[in-house]
């Protein structure tokens, strides 16, 4: 039995927040879906306007223009609306928003605006996200890969906003998409997520006690309660709500995930300026041969890539690649994963409910082999996000 999850005013029955997915994976249905069972459901913030593509302005290739239509304060306040109909007044619904993105304050302000229980924010440091939550009492809960980023934040927002996290979640290098380390960090075993969570838990008991979520790394029922014996509160997880039904993605990415192997999964320099986790798919193949698919900015999405200088270095824009992915186009889109995606083929597609099930330890998991302990089937403690 795991405890409930506390952060400020909210109460999970479940201790499990549902990882935020850009473009189009974790938008209102998945959302919806995990918060009417007692958990947290997240959408994304990011690349907003692809879902309702009749309400912004568009080029010739279905690409919105600029950021004010990337981000649509109009679709997200539809996305966060619809989340919380589905849920039907259970768990909580929260919004992911990289600090990365243009307009960062704006899509803040609009997510509180459209009834968003909690702001998660990663990708950077979200050292001024209090001062666009200002008056209202929304949880924010930055996420960071160190004790030291957490150190930061809270003597920052202390000093300028007298106040503290609602809540912080440590993020390994295992999750899918952006990571918060260089390309090798992501392989030493002093930067795995089981070998921060100490010095990190200390830090935040250091300013009294902020209820930490480990995220990155974590996989399975065993996996949560290793860490929450360990002191975490709860744990953020990703990549196996990609294997459900109520998953916003497209079919075709969700079979792509169910085909992966360990070796498919890959790591890349993003325009973001931080390595990106993907599947392998015909357009990584052609990047990795030297292709360059950069097509002009549009959208001026994240604000590192310089309005498109860094994506032509990288040989892609980040917006046009997963818009591409949530499109369903195979041949052109980017499709992410966590580290230990492939295991999804055991899993199979299943219902959200089934999903929160196996990882509050009421159905054996269909990943993990049975004949070993739980946590002896995977390489480390936790196995991907």
């Amino acid at each position: 039995m795991l405890p409930e999850l506390k952060i400020g005013k909210i109460r999970l029955e479940i201790p499990i927040i549902q990882g935020g997915m850009g473009v189009g994976i974790s938008w209102e249905k998945l959302a919806g879906a995990v918060a009417r069972e007692g958990a947290m459901g997240v959408v994304s913030a990011v690349g907003t306007g692809y879902r309702f593509p009749e309400l912004v302005k568009r080029d010739k290739f279905g690409r919105p223009i600029g950021s004010v239509y990337t981000h649509s304060k109009e679709a997200l306040t539809i996305l966060i609306k619809e989340a919380k109909r589905i849920s039907q007044n259970r768990g909580a619904i929260g919004v992911n928003i990289l600090c990365a993105i243009t307009d960062y304050g704006r899509v803040v302000q609009d997510a509180i605006e459209a009834g968003a229980d909690a702001i998660i924010s990663g990708a950077g440091l979200p050292l001024r996200l209090p001062e666009y939550a200002e008056g209202s009492d929304v949880a924010l809960i930055p996420i960071v890969s160190s004790a030291r980023a957490l150190n930061l934040i809270c003597r920052t927002w202390e000093k300028k906003y007298k106040r503290l996290p609602d809540a912080v979640i440590l993020e390994g290098p295992k999750s899918g998409g952006h990571q918060g380390f260089k390309y090798e960090e992501c392989f030493m075993p002093e930067y795995q997520l089981e070998n921060l969570f100490p010095s990190l838990l200390e830090e935040a008991n250091r300013w009294g006690g902020i209820p930490v979520i480990v995220a990155g790394g974590v996989w399975s029922y065993q996996d949560i309660k290793w860490y929450i014996d360990r002191g975490a509160k709860g744990v953020q997880i990703a990549t196996r709500f990609i294997a459900t039904h109520e998953c916003d993605a497209p079919p075709i990415y969700k079979e792509i995930l169910l085909k992966a192997e360990e070796e498919d999964i890959i790591l890349l320099k993003s325009p973001v300026g931080y390595p990106l986790r993907v599947v392998k798919t015909p357009f990584v193949e052609r990047l990795l041969e030297g292709y360059n698919g950069w097509q002009g900015c549009v959208s001026h999405c994240v604000v590192p890539c310089n309005k498109g200088e860094e994506a032509k270095k990288v040989g892609f824009c980040i917006a046009d690649r997963l818009g591409a992915a949530w499109l369903g186009n195979y041949e052109e889109g980017l499709f992410i994963s966590g580290a230990n995606g492939h295991l999804l083929k055991k899993q199979g597609i299943i219902s959200v409910k089934e999903l929160l099930e196996i990882l509050t330890g009421k159905r054996p998991d269909p990943t993990l082999d049975h004949s070993l302990d739980a946590r002896d089937s995977l390489a480390v403690p936790g196995s991907g996000n």
